[in-house]
């Protein structure tokens, strides 16, 4: 199955499938993870942990945005089906950070 969307180019077609997306939601949790354990080790913020999330969470947004980008597609393109599987997964990583760096 693909999702077919417009990208952002007039009247050009861009495919982005479930095996694209699984790839960049890949990378995107190494790479969120590999931030958390910097931001924690260099934890200075006032706040504690709570501080960390939030930029954690921010900075999900920030790489997925550009990752989809980078496919010429947008979080807006996505189906809802999809968007889903974001925010799921975007909650799972959060969740093992948080268990990792509190306990």
């Amino acid at each position: 199955m693909h999702n077919i969307f417009f990208s952002y180019e007039k009247d050009k077609i861009m495919v982005l499938d479930d095996k694209i997306l699984d790839e960049i939601l890949e990378y995107l949790d190494k790479s969120i993870s590999n931030l958390a354990k910097e931001a924690i080790e260099s934890m200075e913020l006032e706040g504690g942990f709570q501080v960390v999330k939030d930029f954690l969470q921010s900075q999900y947004d920030i790489r997925l945005e550009n990752l989809l980008s980078a496919k010429k597609s947008s979080i807006h393109h996505l189906e809802s089906s999809m968007k889903n599987k974001v925010i799921q997964r975007k909650q799972l990583v959060l969740e093992n950070i948080a268990n990792q760096y509190q306990n």
